[in-house]
């Protein structure tokens, strides 16, 4: 197995492209389209936009999965629960985003097929079914992948993999993505995007680190060590 900080550096790699990919560019590709008259109405004149956004969303949530395979056999060390529940929710949300993105792509089609037409009254109508089904994959998305990141600095935070002050930086961010955005658009409120902020810089500030310093050996667990030891001297008593 490679060494933790390796593993790390790599992890680091992988969580800044996850930024870039799947939580950053696709979202202001789309948002710009949701400018008045909106997506529905928009999206015809820009297919090829509303589709890199599509493509890059699949890869971004590709993304959590290979970040939750690559640093597997590190967290399985201390917490094997909670690896396999970060990779548990990586696949979750991969799925999710699936759904998120059909529901675009119905919504290109539809804006294709409809939008300019003198049949506004069934473009209106198909619209507002293609929509609300759209805004709750994506919330559903959302809370998926917004307690992923949540377990993945909780378990930073609780074995000392990085910096504690940088993991917990890193849950309170998650947490109040997780309250501001997503629960309240469950719930039927507008969310609050300005509590989404400090994630980007927590994001940040994790990638770069572990870029640089990889996961931090010196808190490695009791058991682990001990296997280890139980490796070293079957090896040792081995007959050359």
């Amino acid at each position: 197995m490679r060494s933790p900080k390796s593993v790390g550096r790599v992890t680091g790699v992988l969580l800044l492209a996850h930024l870039l990919v799947a939580l950053t560019v696709p979202f202001v590709l789309l948002d710009r389209l949701r400018q008045p008259p909106g997506l529905l109405v928009n999206a015809a004149g820009s297919p090829g936009q509303v589709r890199a956004a599509v493509l890059l969303l699949f890869v971004g949530s590709a993304i959590a999965i290979g970040i939750a395979i690559k640093a597997l056999p590190v967290f399985s060390q201390y917490s094997s629960a909670m690896a396999l529940w970060l990779v548990a929710l990586a696949v979750a949300g991969f799925s999710l985003q699936a759904v998120d993105n059909s529901a675009i792509l119905s919504m290109l089609s539809l804006s294709q097929e409809y939008a300019g037409t003198a049949n506004t009254e069934l473009f209106q109508a198909l619209g507002v079914v293609v929509s609300l089904s759209r805004k709750w994959a994506h919330y559903s998305y959302l809370l998926v992948v917004g307690s992923w990141i949540f377990l993945l600095y909780c378990l930073l935070f609780r074995f000392r993999l990085v910096p504690r002050a940088l993991a917990a930086f890193g849950i309170l961010g998650s947490v109040l993505q997780i309250t501001g955005v997503t629960l309240r658009g469950l719930f039927g409120y507008p969310p609050e995007t300005r509590l989404a902020m400090p994630l980007a810089p927590a994001y940040v500030a994790l990638a770069v680190w572990l870029m640089v310093k990889g996961f931090d050996e010196r808190h490695r667990p009791i058991c682990a060590e001990e296997d280890g030891q139980e490796l070293a001297s079957a090896i040792a008593r081995t007959p050359s």
